[in-house]
């Protein structure tokens, strides 16, 4: 079943791919961080959503969708329109290349973040795997 991008069942469905990748406990086990995944409107989705994500040591412990920006106070925010999103979930945007060229902007600690590369091309390869569908397709 297909989940709706920008809906809470993505972000449980997520939460449930991460949970179960053997892999990400591997590479992850040390990573204490968590996450407000924000996607902007725009020709893609007509309105802005907030995913917080909050990763311990291999594990999901929490993820869910956020009404109110002020009800985490995540260590890091990966902000970027809803197309770059798209592009990641469908593997045509790295999302540390994204960073770098500026389509995907961070708030919080880079230096943390280029440590657990691997950690995170699991997270994406985890998104990558939730049946997933997009306003409009």
């Amino acid at each position: 079943m297909e989940h709706l991008f920008g809906s809470e069942e993505w972000i449980q469905s997520y939460k449930d791919e991460v949970n179960s990748s053997g892999r990400y406990k591997k590479v992850a086990g040390n990573w204490e961080g968590d996450f407000y995944f924000v996607i902007l409107a725009d020709g893609l989705m007509d309105r802005d959503v907030i995913y917080y994500v909050d990763l311990w040591h291999g594990e999901c412990r929490q993820a869910c969708l956020v009404e109110n920006e002020s009800d985490y106070r995540p260590a890091f925010r990966l902000e970027s329109d809803a197309s770059n999103w798209r592009a990641i979930v469908n593997k045509k945007l790295d999302p540390i290349q994204g960073m770098m060229t500026r389509r995907i902007k961070l708030q919080g600690d880079m230096s943390k973040i280029m440590r657990y590369v691997p950690a995170a091309q699991e997270l994406v390869n985890c998104a990558t795997r939730v049946p997933t569908l997009f306003p409009g397709d």
